[in-house]
């Protein structure tokens, strides 16, 4: 395979191209969901268009949106686009970006237009949020599905008959999904590096000041965790791996090797809180994805975080987040 990032000197005398669909090997359309990520969409276009820079006229894009008008994102920001969702060709490689409320103005005719994209045999993909719409669409089957972390567990509930990976993107030959913001980059990297080899993958990296790398959720953990006290590290990953049915505090001391005064003196001095307290938000923060990310009913949602009573689920909750249970679900998927 010819090596790109060799074969011109860089930078490309024209400093790149903007491509039409004629002029480029490659044409990703965009479909932008209302609030999306602006740092996702740019993360993603960024490696491509740099890729046009080393002498071949690869990549070009159109966006994207319901009715063909500009969308607006979750900073506030209005993006003009190039046509709506229903023009895309049976053949087109689709991207689906989102981030929050993702399904709240998707209907029925969107997801028709993704299901006959599928039936033709196109590429199809969804960042951050996005495969939440795909997989209502049931374009996701028998695929490994990547989403932004915090939509994991709304997800897993929504859709238990679809495998959930925990890398930052998975790809195979028709379906491509990813966390968003950053990961972007090394999806589309990916991308680069399966259809015109690794030297310019890599050399597009280097330009955009970026290590190409596919970070598990375990190493996203040990970077968050890093500096931390070993029995804090272990105590939260306990936490973690029970936020269905609630430890006591002295028992999760008990496993991780550590008396309680001394464990409570660790978690204020690095949290502020108590380990009772950092608990209890972690639970609260899984209640209120659940909530707002899927159809779950706040009794379930409430039983799924180890609350055994409701009121008392209630209570901690409009502390934590200043509105009730059902305040969070009435804004959830329709």
């Amino acid at each position: 395979m010819k090596d790109y990032a060799e074969a011109w000197p860089y930078p490309r005398p024209d400093s790149p191209p903007l491509l039409s669909p004629e002029q480029a090997e490659q044409t990703l359309d965009v479909w932008l969901v209302p609030k999306f990520s602006m740092l996702t969409l740019f993360c993603m276009l960024e490696p491509l268009r740099v890729a046009n820079r080393f002498g071949r006229n690869l990549f070009a894009w159109r966006l994207r949106s319901m009715d063909g008008k500009g969308v607006v994102a979750s900073n506030g920001v209005c993006i003009d686009v190039n046509g709506d969702l229903a023009s895309v060709p049976d053949d087109a490689h689709l991207m689906v970006v989102s981030s929050y409320e993702p399904e709240a103005e998707v209907t029925a005719r969107e997801r028709a237009v993704l299901r006959r994209l599928a039936a033709h045999g196109g590429w199809l993909g969804g960042l951050d949020t996005a495969p939440f719409i795909l997989a209502r669409a049931g374009v996701l089957e028998g695929c490994r599905v990547a989403l932004h972390w915090e939509s994991v567990p709304a997800f897993r509930r929504e859709f238990p008959q679809l495998r959930v990976s925990r890398e930052r993107f998975e790809a195979d030959a028709t379906r491509q999904t990813g966390a968003g913001g950053t990961a972007g980059i090394d999806m589309m990297l990916d991308r680069i590096a399966r259809d015109y080899g690794p030297a310019l993958a890599d050399a597009v990296g280097r330009q955009l000041v970026h290590h190409r790398h596919e970070v598990s959720t375990d190493d996203e953990r040990q970077v968050r965790y890093a500096g931390l006290p070993r029995s804090v590290v272990r105590s939260l990953a306990v936490m973690e791996a029970n936020l269905a049915q609630a430890l006591p505090i002295p028992e999760i001391c008990r496993m991780v090797g550590q008396s309680q005064r001394q464990l409570a003196r660790l978690f204020l001095a690095h949290f502020g809180e108590t380990p009772k307290q950092c608990y209890l938000g972690m639970r609260l923060d899984r209640a209120q994805r659940l909530l707002a990310g899927s159809h779950c009913r706040v009794t379930e949602a409430a039983m799924a975080t180890g609350f055994q009573q409701l009121t008392h689920f209630s209570r901690a909750y409009r502390a934590r987040f200043s509105e009730t249970p059902s305040q969070t679900a009435a804004r959830g998927p329709s």
